[in-house]
């Protein structure tokens, strides 16, 4: 055995964060690396599917909405302290049976700060462990701080408890210091790994699976918006353009996610005009892009990354509320870089779609420059840190 690893990570709207993190767990198990993946968000069947690693699941926590403002349990109950001592005892008996080489933990301490009641006790359990385990922070392209005075105390905790901060990001692109000023003082923890995208992974690169539809996708208008939980009104508009009479010889394909709620998802699938499908998920979503007309999307960080791949023509509408930037900087810097074209979502509507869409499908193709080796690089670079940490327990 290379190593061990336990991956803490915590989706709590949509499902990215944990997708993300499974692209990057199917690329330690090709190193060799045996990995416990700790999940405390709600399961995702369709996406964890794909993987053969162990996955402990804590009592799942979520936000109840998109203002991220209430965390709620199974039951849509807001989060008690009995529900905080059951996952964060769960959480420590996983790294106690996982005995890892390496912990790492998405996001925190630059997000979800909400958890700090399981995962202190998370990093000071491995801190005082013998032989000390690696603390590494997973952390995606863009920082969302609500509280602009939280910098500091975000390098304090940096320098005093993990090694190392893995950034997922090409810095030609988005340099963590747009998003989180801070970064020159962490600088020497700081390793950019590139992007982490599905054809850089086993699991999403490989052929469909038998009695999967081949065609899905080919010379379709493909709209997705990732997890779904807050894609009703990009569905809405496309499909309402559609009905208008836009582009009307091309099948449409609807991609609703796995968390759009059920009355929204049944309202968009009821009185289809023909050639218009919706659907809930795709695990070949990739393929499918990379055989569609042209891709209309939210801006989260997968499916951007799996649009780029595809080199499909493409039109983001970033999901932008009072608290969240991070797709909007995302879509603007790639917007920019002449590679796609974007909608704000004030701005949405099915003439604004129409225009977006006319533009993607006649600009020349734009030639993409962004490391998206970031997957298995993550796990090269992670291999490599437990390799020098164990040379040098060896050596004291």
């Amino acid at each position: 055995m290379i190593g061990s690893v336990l991956f803490y990570v915590q989706h709590l709207l949509g499902i990215g964060h944990l997708k993300r993190a499974l692209r990057i767990v199917d690329a330690l198990t090709r190193e060799g690396v045996e990995v416990t993946v700790v999940s405390g968000g709600e399961p995702v069947a369709a996406v964890a599917s794909a993987i053969t690693t162990q996955i402990v699941q804590l009592p799942p926590i979520r936000a109840r909405d998109a203002d991220f403002r209430e965390l709620v349990d199974a039951a849509d109950r807001l989060v008690n302290e009995d529900l905080r001592i059951a996952r964060r005892e769960a959480l420590l008996e996983a790294l106690a049976a996982a005995r890892p080489d390496a912990v790492l933990i998405e996001a925190f301490p630059f997000g979800r700060r909400a958890f700090r009641f399981e995962l202190d006790a998370l990093i000071d359990a491995a801190r005082s462990r013998l032989p000390r385990p690696l603390v590494l922070c997973s952390l995606r392209d863009i920082v969302v701080l609500h509280d602009k005075k939280r910098g500091q105390e975000i390098v304090d905790r940096v320098r005093a408890d993990f090694d190392f901060v893995l950034v997922h990001s090409d810095p030609r692109l988005v340099p963590l210091e747009a998003s989180f000023p801070a970064a020159p003082e962490i600088s020497d923890r700081l390793v950019y790994t590139g992007y982490v995208a599905a054809t850089d992974t086993l699991a999403e690169a490989s052929p469909p699976a038998p009695g999967s539809d081949d065609a899905a996708g080919l010379d379709e208008v493909v709209v997705s918006v990732g997890g779904g939980a807050v894609g009703g009104a990009l569905l809405s508009s496309a499909l309402e353009t559609r009905r208008r009479g836009y582009l009307t010889g091309l099948r449409w394909r609807l991609l609703t996610g796995p968390n759009l709620p059920e009355p929204q998802f049944e309202a968009l699938a009821s009185n289809l005009p023909e050639r218009v499908t919706v659907e809930r998920y795709r695990r070949e979503f990739p393929q499918i892009l990379r055989r569609c007309h042209v891709s209309v999307s939210q801006g989260g960080y997968n499916t951007v990354m799996d649009v780029l791949e595809a080199r499909a023509p493409a039109v983001v509408v970033p999901f932008a509320s009072e608290r969240e930037t991070e797709q909007s900087l995302r879509a603007e810097r790639l917007a920019a870089c002449g590679i796609l074209e974007v909608v704000q979502e004030r701005e949405l509507s099915p003439e604004r779609l129409v225009q977006a869409i006319d533009r993607a499908i006649s600009r020349p193709s734009a030639p993409i420059v962004i490391d998206t080796g970031g997957a298995r690089r993550t796990a090269s670079l992670i291999v490599g840190m437990i390799n020098s940490a164990r040379g040098l327990s060896r050596a004291q």
